[in-house]
């Protein structure tokens, strides 16, 4: 499976934790290198020098880890790309967690088609029994992170997380039957509580829904045929590859592969709202859904986080600085796709952080966006 073997070492599935602090003391601006102003387009919609600077510092800043690329997009059109030794336009990265809104996307075809409803319990056979109470979880719950059923993403020792379990250890085989099996220990849609468990079953439906009960190399074929002529192709993502478990169900929850460039144009879908050229591909008002604040947790939408204040310690965008109706993806060890609809602005960064200076990533990226004016 790829490169999964080559992953196990980091295991722990969470959002990225990060916000915006206050700033030191101005100090006088360094030598900008030539490389660093050459990843600039000379009309970029901001002050040529002052972006340049904002990109270089996610590659220069040792606080920030390591930034293997970053992509500005602005007005539809590429205005930042660099990339760090090794990498470049053709390299493929994971996106972890960014994975999980490309399953919401998968989700919302279904739903436009009639064959899944938000407010009604998924075809999960197993919830089914009677008397089962998870019979009463709905698809908008398990999209809002809200199904109530057991699960503690991070522990103290990363393999002991739910998520680490699931891809790696107890159900990597078959995931979301391992995170279906897991009892309530909370009222359906009573809390919120951020689940790459969740987005595993989102992905099992959509193969339920395509391919039923079929031999796992069916439900993998039949599943990646769809995600390719109805998502991938539609958007003009060639590089976009899912992983699939032994079981043939997409892993959604965090193994999705594609280039800077694709994760910056899936973002771009986003923010003109499922359409691509013209072309609607999704209906907007699943977009829009996306977009709604979650009833449990108001920086958090249908597989997506929202540029508002959690209400808890919890940071993840930057809404102390940004737009409120900003939004993004966020991914393990530091990976970003965040939007600005009023900005006309996408900004991708990947690398590799850990958690505890993932919040200066995020105050690289929120530089890239204070050089953008609101409209």
């Amino acid at each position: 499976m790829l490169r999964r073997a080559l992953l196990i070492a980091s295991l722990a599935l969470l959002p990225a934790l990060a916000g915006c602090g206050e700033t030191s003391e101005a100090q006088p601006p360094a030598e900008l290198n030539a490389a660093a102003l050459q990843a600039v387009a000379e009309d970029a919609g901001a002050p040529r020098d002052q972006l340049a600077r904002a990109i270089d510092r996610l590659f220069a800043d040792d606080s920030m880890g390591t930034t293997r690329a970053v992509i500005v997009m602005y007005g539809g059109k590429v205005v930042g790309e660099r990339y760090a030794e090794g990498f470049g336009p053709e390299t493929r990265f994971l996106g972890w967690s960014l994975s999980k809104t490309v399953t919401a996307v998968a989700v919302g075809l279904l739903v436009a088609e009639g064959k899944l409803r938000l407010d009604q319990t998924p075809p999960i056979p197993r919830w089914q029994r009677p008397g089962d109470p998870r019979g009463e979880i709905t698809l908008r719950q398990l999209l809002q992170m809200r199904s109530g059923l057991r699960n503690q993403e991070m522990a103290e020792k990363d393999y002991e997380g739910s998520a680490a379990r699931l891809l790696f250890m107890d159900g990597r085989d078959d995931m979301a039957a391992e995170a279906e099996a897991q009892p309530l220990e909370s009222e359906p849609g009573a809390r919120f509580e951020y689940s790459t468990a969740s987005a595993m079953i989102l992905a099992d439906i959509v193969t339920r829904v395509l391919a039923g009960e079929a031999h796992p190399a069916r439900r993998q074929a039949v599943t990646d045929r769809f995600l390719h002529d109805r998502l991938f192709t539609p958007l003009g993502l060639e590089s976009m590859t899912a992983e699939y478990d032994a079981a043939g169900t997409f892993i959604g929850g965090a193994m999705i592969h594609a280039t800077a460039r694709d994760w910056a144009s899936f973002g771009e879908f986003l923010r003109h709202g499922g359409s691509v050229k013209g072309a609607q591909i999704l209906p907007r008002g699943w977009i829009a859904f996306m977009r709604q604040p979650s009833p449990r947790a108001p920086d958090y939408g249908a597989q997506l986080w929202l540029n508002r204040p959690s209400g808890t310690e919890r940071e993840v965008l930057f809404p102390a600085q940004g737009p409120a109706d900003a939004f993004g993806m966020a991914g393990h060890l530091g990976q970003y796709v965040i939007v600005s609809p009023r900005q006309r602005l996408t900004v991708v960064r990947l690398g590799m952080t850990d958690e505890e200076h993932q919040r200066e990533v995020v105050r690289g990226i929120a530089g890239i966006f204070a050089l953008y004016p609101l409209r």
